[in-house]
């Protein structure tokens, strides 16, 4: 049996961190139902602070829809997240919970930040084991409303 590459001792880490950061952001959607923010074209930019430094920029359509799947909690396909302290109200986020992934692997998750109608930022502190070495993280997520209207997909 081989020994794991250093490279992916830290990448392994750093993709769950990712996802979970990408979970920690579904919460917000929630507040559309309380018309906190609005469905539209949204962007968001995500950065993963530590371990390593690493931005992703997305773009996503929120419908009215959209926000009663969020309803039941986020999660992926990849992991299924439980936040028993979940505070959306009057413009503050406050989570705290934890991310499973199927193979079993824990992350605990703790997020604060703010929202509008129109942006949220949220910044979340990861931590998590790994090949019995305690990993921390944190990151952020920005974002911002674009546009009424989303865009056609082909």
């Amino acid at each position: 049996m081989s020994r794991p590459r250093t490279a992916d001792i830290v990448t392994r880490p750093v993709s769950l961190i990712l996802t979970c950061i990408g979970v920690c952001a579904l919460p917000l959607p929630l507040a559309a139902a309380q018309s906190a923010i609005q469905p539209g074209y949204w962007e968001s930019t995500n950065k993963l602070l530590s371990p390593i430094h690493q931005t992703k920029v997305e773009k996503r359509c929120i419908t009215a829809a959209d926000v009663d799947k969020f309803m039941a909690g986020p999660s992926n396909r990849h992991y299924a997240c439980t936040y028993p302290t979940r505070v959306i109200a009057g413009g503050v986020i406050r989570l705290k919970g934890l991310c499973v992934s199927k193979s079993g692997q824990k992350v605990a998750v703790r997020g604060a930040g703010t929202y509008t109608p129109t942006s949220f930022n949220l910044t979340a502190d990861i931590a998590t084991v790994f090949l019995g070495l305690d990993i921390l993280g944190r990151a952020t997520t920005a974002a911002k409303r674009i546009g009424d209207v989303c865009p056609v997909t082909p």
